[in-house]
């Protein structure tokens, strides 16, 4: 189940990541489509631009396309949509063109004298509306198809020698680059912000958005003018998508959110199931343990009434009142052990069924304390042990069942007795005080004391903490169980504090009637 549960995992992150690969792939492939058309049509518009001004040429003067001489006309239709003011500026030479006469005093090479005379400011305004005439380039290029092969291969070769001679500023302009990327991102559903230029020669121009910066990650390109290549001109037009991750993970999160969201259930169950395995499996060895338990306390009284019973049959015995009497007294003992123990299982029943009628009264906890140390007495008198009473509380006045609480003290003192090493005579201190509206009984001992994990388990049912043999203690792991139970149902606290080889403290709070 593990394996195949990793495996699920291990396919379902691989599918998510591959997802995630397919759509950069396809994101990435859209995207240079989108420059590939936006260059074609780019270009289209240039073209279509010369054809309609050839055309009218064309039509004006009524010769055929294979007959002109392409480059001579485009050349003057350059010029015709093309306004030029010359002006010179502190040149060397007077408004009547002749040179100044300070100039001839100044030492200068040829070449010098030669920029001097041509220093002059040109300003170029192209006119691409055409009279104002609809740019329609299917309908152009409908008509350009109509020309022979070598009309259309002279003029597409015209109209490359033309255009690279003019600047990148009058060939296209930023807002129609803006409009055909925008136009064509929309169309394939590239819903992202972007930037764009139009480098030459790996060097930036003036076509380009205001916050255009290359990435190698979110920058993709395309040559644009390809015509131009002839002419050592290299214009390249470039996108960048800083969007592009926020765009493919919003692609795939759909799915990829619900494929780990039913991942995660499938881990919750498998470790559900699998805790639930593990207490099942310390249930059955707690059930083990206690019908081990169990059978052994059953079993010594059960042979111990036997051999009683058998003992009075003796005509020897049977015949002696005294030995008779002590028979019926081991009888008697051991019946009451057992039915104990059984009155102990019932008690944990009942307090799981909330099935125990517990009736309240004002009682002083020190007379409930000395009778339960009543109960141990005998049992400390035969391990030869010693109780130390410290009864420092000055109020001691609770609401509780004396016969319940008699056994949460009984239960935790014979704890202090069993879990005394068997060769040492138990010591057990009783402390009281009053801490603010409480009474706080401290029971300590000398004994074994008890590990850290057995300190957070010990009032669990039927857990006992052995000791190497599962029967050197007697006991089915109930009793604190059912103390830490009575103890709550009081509204006070029981805890224990303990160090393996140095005994055990158990420190009980109850509240005090004000």
């Amino acid at each position: 189940m593990s394996l195949s549960l990793a495996g699920i995992i291990a396919v379902q992150i691989y599918w998510i990541v591959d997802s995630i690969n397919g759509r950069n792939e396809q994101f990435s492939f859209a995207v240079r489509q989108s420059l590939v058309n936006v260059a074609k049509e780019i270009e289209d518009q240039e073209v279509e631009y010369y054809y309609r001004a050839v055309n009218r040429a064309i039509d004006s003067l009524d010769i055929a396309p294979n007959s002109m001489n392409m480059s001579s006309l485009l050349m003057r239709i350059r010029d015709a949509n093309v306004d030029e003011a010359i002006t010179y500026s502190n040149s060397i030479q007077g408004e009547s063109y002749k040179l100044n006469a300070p100039i001839l005093d100044i030492e200068m090479d040829s070449v010098m004298f030669t920029k001097l005379l041509n220093r002059r400011v040109k300003t170029i305004k192209r006119n691409t509306s055409l009279d104002g005439a609809p740019v329609n380039s299917e309908e152009s290029y409908e008509k350009l198809n109509q020309w022979d092969m070598l009309s259309k291969k002279m003029f597409m070769e015209s109209i490359a020698d033309q255009s690279a001679s003019l600047p990148i500023t009058q060939r296209v302009t930023n807002k129609q680059v803006q409009e055909l990327l925008s136009k064509e991102l929309k169309e394939r559903q590239l819903n992202s912000s972007f930037e764009f230029a139009i480098h030459q020669d790996n060097f930036p121009t003036r076509i380009q958005s205001a916050n255009f910066d290359v990435d190698d990650y979110f920058t993709w390109g395309i040559p644009v003018f390809n015509s131009d290549s002839a002419n050592n001109q290299s214009y390249k037009l470039l996108i960048n998508l800083p969007g592009r991750q926020k765009f493919i993970l919003s692609s795939v999160l759909g799915m990829a959110g619900l494929s780990l969201v039913f991942t995660l259930i499938i881990v919750i169950a498998y470790s559900s199931a699998i805790s639930q395995l593990f207490q099942q499996r310390q249930i059955s060895q707690i059930k083990t343990d206690f019908i081990n338990n169990m059978t052994h306390e059953f079993k010594t009284p059960i042979a111990t009434i036997n051999l009683a019973l058998d003992s009075l049959k003796h005509p020897k015995i049977s015949s002696d009142p005294e030995k008779v009497a002590n028979y019926l007294r081991m009888i008697r003992e051991e019946n009451k052990r057992m039915h104990s123990q059984v009155e102990n299982v019932l008690r944990i029943s009942k307090l799981e069924k909330n099935d125990l009628d517990i009736q309240k009264e004002n009682l002083d906890l020190n007379d409930v304390l000395e009778d339960s140390i009543s109960h141990i007495a005998l049992i400390l008198e035969q391990r030869g042990g010693s109780l130390h009473r410290h009864f420092g509380a000055l109020r001691t006045t609770v609401l509780a069942n004396e016969s319940h609480l008699s056994n949460v003290f009984v239960n935790v003192l014979e704890n202090a007795i069993k879990y005394t090493d068997e060769s040492e005579a138990p010591v057990i201190d009783i402390y009281t005080e009053n801490v603010r509206d409480k009474i706080v009984i401290k029971v300590r001992d000398q004994g074994i004391g008890m590990s850290k994990t057995a300190q957070r388990k010990v009032f669990q049912k039927f857990f006992r903490e052995h000791t190497g043999n599962i029967h050197n203690v007697k006991g089915h792991g109930l009793g604190l169980a059912y103390a830490q139970r009575i103890v709550d149902d009081h509204h006070g606290d029981i805890y224990v504090e303990s160090e393996k080889g140095q005994g055990s403290t158990f420190i009980i709070n109850l509240p005090l009637i004000t």
